[in-house]
This record gives C-alpha cells, sequence and structure tokens, in this order.
C-alpha cells in the first residue's frame, strides 16, 4: 500500500508519498481500506512535533477517515470483512490502508457516502462534546463561534443551530462571513486577517458584545485563541462558558483572571482525543445522536473539497495558514 509519510518533525514540504507494508490485525483489531480521510488543524501540528503527542517516526498522519474493513484480528464482533465503517486514531489516516481498534471503527448509517463520513465525524465529535457536554446547550442559547468557518467551527455552528441557538458567527474574511450566513447564522463579525493590537482586542471585544442579544454570551466556542481569545473572553454573559477548543491562530492566550470571578463564568477545555479515550461509551453515544442529527436532515456538513490522497500535503500546508473553509477530504479511488 502507499501512503503519506513522515519521517521526521519538520515542515509540511518534507512528507512524501511512498510504499509502506500493509497492516496485518491483532487481536482485537481490524484493517480498513481508507476510502476518504478527513483534514484536521492537528495534522499540520503533528508532523512538525507541535501536537500534544509525538507518534514514534516513521508515521503517516491523519486522525479520522472512512473506508471498508478488508480483514479482522481475533475476537473482533461489531464489525466484519465488507462494512463501510467510520475510524477514528490519532495518525495513519493519510494512507490506503489502516489498522485500528475495533472500538475505534463505527459502522455508518445506510446511505451516508464515504467521503461525507471520512470528513465529518471529527469536527462534530469535537464539537457535539464542547456544546453539549461542557457547556449544556439549550435553546434559546446566545452561542458565538470563533473561527466560525473553518472545519469545527462550521460543525459548531450547524450543531449550535440544530440545538435551537441563536448563534453569531466571527471569521477573518468576507467570503468566510458569506460561509456562514449559507449555514443560516443570526449575525456575522468579521475581525479580519491581521494580529490585533491592544486597541484592536478593545474594539473587537466591544462589537462582539454589542451582537449578543442578552448583552453577553451563554456559550463562546474558540478554536482560534491569540489575540481574538480575550476580546472573545469579555464578550461572555453572567455564568457563561468559554470553549477553548485550539489555537489556530497561533499563540496561546493568557486570561486574567478577575474576569471569570467578575463574570461568574467557566473556561473549559475541549480535547477530543483524551475524551475518546477515557469516556469511550459518552463518546460512543455522541456519534450516535450525530448520525441520529444528520439522518433527520438537522445538520449538513460542509465538505468543500476533496482531492486525491497522494497530494495531501499542499493542504496540509492550507490549513496551517488558515486558508481551508469547511472541511478538506482527501480520498483514494
Amino acid at each position: 500500500m502507499k501512503a503519506i509519510m513522515c519521517k521526521e518533525f519538520a515542515s509540511v514540504e518534507d512528507l512524501s508519498w511512498e510504499e509502506v507494508p500493509d497492516p496485518v490485525p491483532k487481536d482485537n483489531e481490524v484493517v480498513i481500506d481508507v476510502k476518504a480521510a478527513g483534514l484536521n488543524y492537528p495534522d499540520n501540528l503533528i508532523v512538525r512535533g507541535l501536537y500534544q503527542f509525538k507518534p514514534d517516526l516513521p508515521f503517516s498522519p491523519g486522525h479520522e477517515g472512512a473506508g471498508i474493513v478488508s480483514s479482522v484480528g481475533k475476537n473482533v464482533s461489531s464489525v466484519g470483512v465488507g462494512d463501510k465503517v467510520a475510524f477514528f486514531k490519532g495518525f495513519g489516516a493519510f494512507a490506503e490502508k489502516i489498522v485500528v481498534p475495533e472500538a475505534l471503527a463505527f459502522p455508518l448509517p445506510e446511505g451516508l457516502p464515504l467521503h461525507v463520513a471520512g470528513g465529518m465525524f471529527m469536527v462534530y465529535s469535537t464539537s457535539l462534546l464542547a456544546l453539549k457536554q461542557r457547556a449544556n446547550i439549550k435553546e434559546g442559547d446566545d452561542v458565538l463561534v470563533l473561527g466560525a468557518a473553518g472545519g469545527v467551527g462550521l460543525a459548531a455552528v450547524d450543531l449550535a443551530k440544530a440545538y435551537g441557538a441563536r448563534v453569531v458567527a466571527a471569521v477573518s474574511t468576507q467570503e468566510k462571513a458569506e460561509v456562514c450566513s449559507g449555514y443560516g447564522v443570526d449575525d456575522v463579525v468579521v475581525y479580519g486577517t491581521e494580529k490585533l493590537d491592544k486597541e484592536g482586542q478593545i474594539s473587537l471585544g466591544k462589537e462582539l458584545k454589542a451582537k449578543s442579544k442578552k448583552g453577553g454570551y451563554d456559550i463562546i466556542y474558540d478554536p482560534v485563541g491569540d489575540c481574538y481569545a480575550l476580546p472573545a473572553l469579555r464578550s461572555i454573559g453572567w455564568k457563561g462558558t468559554y470553549l477553548v477548543v485550539g489555537f489556530a491562530a497561533g499563540e496561546i492566550p493568557l486570561f486574567p483572571a478577575n474576569l471569570m470571578l467578575l463574570k461568574g463564568c467557566q473556561v473549559s477545555g475541549v480535547f477530543i482525543g483524551r475524551f475518546q479515550a477515557e469516556e469511550p461509551k459518552v463518546n460512543a453515544d455522541n456519534l450516535v445522536e450525530i448520525g441520529k442529527l444528520l439522518g433527520e436532515g438537522k445538520i449538513s456538513p460542509f465538505i468543500s473539497e476533496t482531492i486525491p490522497m497522494e497530494k495531501a500535503a499542499i493542504s496540509i500546508k492550507a490549513i496551517a495558514e488558515r486558508k481551508v473553509l469547511g472541511k478538506v477530504v482527501f480520498v483514494n479511488d
């Protein structure tokens, strides 16, 4: 089989598409012929050695995908050869085949295209964990989503609207604002592409707060961080929840503790990888919930582009530069 290989923690340009041995399943493992694999922001970090964990070298990046089970190890009972499944793993998806534990392979709802399944469950699982388990979203909540036109951002918008929330999207460009408008957001803030100085941050904070119908948000979903985080936190409402999802803009923000005191709010971390390991039953329930919402037509994943797997490196660089709209999916014909 062939795979995108990372041989050292370095620039994305150093990745290669090359022949590697086919994986063989051990007990309780399945081998999947990968038909589609979703691009996520951590894929750009992991190949540069900047993610929360570092796989042993060499490895293939890629957190999620979908395909067809081609072989199974002993004691596997939930899936069989020929089944269409989605899968999660910290790495290894950008390849023609992958071996994963049985517990991380999930049968797909009938009729769900593989290229959609391969690119939706990571972002929707992350966003559902954030909105449901961490923030207890309810109908009528005022929700602010930063980086709202990206993969996790649009998933958060989609889910928040499905739960009956009012959603304000914050994005860096007018093009991204138009994508969010197509998802039914109630208002949009364009904060630009340049780093904000202190005056710019104060101005953004006031603009964000002015867009809330409650004088402050019940939930703020932040996969961006950097200079946009503090202005967003200043716009939170009483007893609101600030969701720390990632730091796509670069710097990890530092929050003054007095803001949490004065707002009576909480800041909650959202790390899907640790959640899947620590709470597999809740994660499985979330996947069922996502499938249900999809089947009912309440959510609509935005797959912006499908690209041949061997050309993955170009798009990994693009997501690092925050140039990706929605979700890019790599496919094997």
